[in-house]
């Protein structure tokens, strides 16, 4: 069994996924010391459900090929809106207009005042 990779390295090899796969608009959100559940959170875009779909099973493939075993994968079946947890790293992938209703990175902005203007 393999031991579980660092977060940085987990979040390199997903963009990386992101990258390949062709995904749109990856935000990466830092979260270390502002959540105990994660240290970082990507938010990236499909551009339609098999896009999302393709994305998610792709960046789940990569982490088991990493010797991650305890992923959370919920969204899959419906592809609008897909998250996937691998612990160290949370990964929403979305389709444009489901990402744009719920604008998670306005909810973990710095600033959150200034967000919504």
């Amino acid at each position: 069994m393999k031991a579980q990779p660092d977060a940085d390295k987990t979040l390199n090899m997903i963009l990386s996924r992101l990258d390949d796969m062709k995904a749109e608009e990856t935000v990466t959100i830092d979260l270390r010391g502002k959540s105990a559940f994660s240290d970082y959170m990507i938010v990236t875009t499909g551009r339609a459900n098999r896009h999302v779909g393709a994305i998610a099973e792709n960046v789940t493939k990569a982490l088991k090929e990493t010797g991650i075993k305890s992923i959370h994968i919920e969204g899959l079946p419906n592809c609008d809106w897909v998250l996937i947890d691998s612990g160290d790293v949370v990964v929403h992938v979305f389709r444009p207009e489901v990402r744009e209703f719920y604008n998670l990175e306005r909810l973990w902005a710095q600033n959150p005042a200034a967000a919504a203007i």
